[in-house]
C-alpha cells in the first residue's frame, strides 16, 4: 500500500513504533510479564485469546494514539480482526498510527553464529491480505550471537531478497536482524552487521527504501551512516530484554534512531490493572519512550565518549 501520508509520517514524523505483535513463541513470556502465568490459560487457543484481549485493551486505549505514537507492528492474528466494527489497521490509522504486521514465521536452528528465518510459503498471501486491509509495511526478525562474517552476510541477503519480495507487493519493510543482547562479541557484531547491511543498502535501487530495527549499539552513534542512507526510511531500535530504564538511556544516546519496543514499553502493565490505572501506567510508559526518540543527549569530547 503506497500512502504518501504514511510514509511522510514514517520518515519524517516525531514518536515511535510500538511493537505489539507478540507471537506464538512469544506470547508466554509476554503474558507472564503481565501477570497471566501458564496456568491461566488451558490451551493455545486460550493463551492467543488473553493475548488478544491486552493487545486490545492496548490499542482502545486513549492514550495510545498518533500524537507520540508513529506506528505498530501487529501480530497477523490482530491485523484480521476487528476493533470497534472497524478492521485492526483502519482502527489504528484513524488514531493516527501507521500499521505494520509480522510476517515472519519464526527462527531457523542456529548456523553459522546466526538464526535464519524459517521457509515461509504463505508470505504471498499475508501480503495480498496485508494490502487489501490497508496496512502500510511488513517486519520480519532473525538473529545474530556470533561475529560472523558469512553468517551475518547470510542473514542480511536472506532478510532484503524478501524485503524486496515485500517491495514488489507496494509494502515497506521493516528488515530487523537483531544482535542478541547478551553476546559476548556483541560490539564485533554490530561492525560486521553495519558493514553488511551499508553494502545491502548501497545494491538497492534507488527509491527501494527498507526500515531498519536493530539492536542498540554499544559504541553510540554507531549505526549513523544507517540512519543517513537514502535508500533507508528510518532506523528503529528494539529493546532486547533490556528494562525500560536502559533502553530509554541507551535510545537517547543513539541520534537518528527512535523507539521500536515491545517488552520495554509494557514492562510495567499488569492484566488485573483497572481501567484508569492501565491508562496511566501505558501513558507514562508511552512518555518515556517518546521522549528517548525525539529528545537526544548531547555528549561531547569532554564526555569521553
Amino acid at each position: 500500500m503506497n500512502n504518501p501520508q504514511m510514509m511522510a509520517q514514517i520518515v519524517g514524523g516525531a514518536g515511535f513504533v510500538a511493537a505489539i505483535d507478540q507471537s506464538g513463541g512469544s506470547t508466554p513470556n509476554a503474558l507472564n510479564a503481565l501477570g497471566l502465568p501458564p496456568d491461566a490459560y488451558a490451551d493455545e487457543e486460550e493463551m492467543y485469546a488473553l493475548m488478544d484481549n491486552v493487545r486490545n485493551w492496548i490499542m482502545r486505549s486513549s492514550v495510545f494514539s498518533g500524537r507520540k505514537i508513529l506506528a505498530a507492528i501487529l501480530f497477523e492474528r490482530t491485523m484480521d480482526a476487528d476493533l470497534k466494527g472497524r478492521p485492526v489497521p483502519q482502527y489504528l490509522w484513524d488514531k493516527g498510527i501507521v500499521p505494520f504486521v509480522k510476517v515472519d514465521k519464526g527462527l531457523a536452528d542456529e548456523r553459522g553464529g546466526v538464526r535464519l528465518m524459517n521457509a515461509n510459503p504463505d508470505l504471498e498471501n499475508v501480503l495480498e491480505r496485508a494490502a487489501s486491509l490497508g496496512v502500510f509495511g511488513t517486519k520480519m526478525r532473525s538473529l545474530i550471537s556470533a561475529d560472523s562474517v558469512s553468517g551475518i552476510r547470510a542473514l542480511v541477503e536472506q532478510q532484503f531478497e524478501t524485503a524486496n519480495l515485500i517491495l514488489e507487493r507496494d509494502l515497506v519493510p521493516i528488515v530487523e536482524p537483531e544482535v542478541a543482547i547478551a553476546s559476548p562479541v556483541r560490539s564485533e557484531c554490530d561492525r560486521i552487521l553495519l558493514a553488511e547491511l551499508m553494502r545491502a543498502l548501497k545494491r538497492q535501487p534507488h527509491g527501494r527504501r527498507v526500515i531498519l530495527k536493530l539492536t542498540l549499539p554499544v559504541e553510540e552513534n554507531l549505526f549513523a551512516p544507517l540512519v543517513a542512507h537514502p535508500n533507508c526510511a528510518r532506523v528503529l531500535a528494539l529493546s532486547g530484554g533490556l528494562s525500560q530504564q536502559d533502553a530509554c538511556a541507551g535510545l537517547a544516546r543513539n541520534r537518528g534512531m527512535i523507539a521500536s519496543f515491545s517488552r520495554a514499553l509494557l514492562q510495567d502493565l499488569r492484566a488485573q490493572m483497572d481501567h484508569g490505572e492501565f491508562n496511566r501506567v501505558l501513558g507514562e510508559a508511552i512518555d518515556r519512550v517518546y521522549r528517548a526518540s525525539t529528545m537526544k543527549v548531547l555528549t561531547s569530547p569532554q564526555d569521553g565518549r
